[in-house]
């Protein structure tokens, strides 16, 4: 039996396991490593705080996400991609109420980041 998310080591083992999916698929991979040459090291620690901020409400979380993705080559099927691998991976690891409206944010997220982006390239 699975169970909710409680803890900010439920918050890494979520993190870790989603960016490891992330790195295997052929759609994402590529922005995070070829475009965007992400710095693992630095990149995760940041993400456990930013869904420690978005789940409990505390963490030292205090960056510019939209920001970090205006640059980069991404389109609907990237979010769609996002999408479908974050509730892929929430429902291999917790369920509950907490798993629950984390993903309904994940999705808020992917829907305003598109959105935005999207405004942004029509100009």
């Amino acid at each position: 039996m699975k169970r909710d998310i409680e803890t900010k080591k439920d918050i890494k083992l979520m993190v870790d396991s989603f960016y490891d999916k992330v790195n295997a698929n052929k759609v994402l991979s590529p922005v995070f490593n070829d475009f965007a040459k992400v710095d693992w090291d630095s990149h995760l620690p940041k993400m456990y705080e930013f869904w420690s901020k978005i789940i409990f409400a505390k963490g030292d979380y205090n960056g510019n996400p939209f920001q970090a993705h205006v640059s980069l080559p991404v389109d609907a099927k990237h979010f769609a991609q996002w999408v479908e691998l974050f509730v892929e991976n929430m429902d291999e690891l917790f369920e509950g109420d907490v798993a629950e409206s984390t993903k309904t944010r994940a999705r808020s997220i992917a829907h305003v980041f598109e959105s935005k982006l999207a405004f942004m390239n029509k100009r």
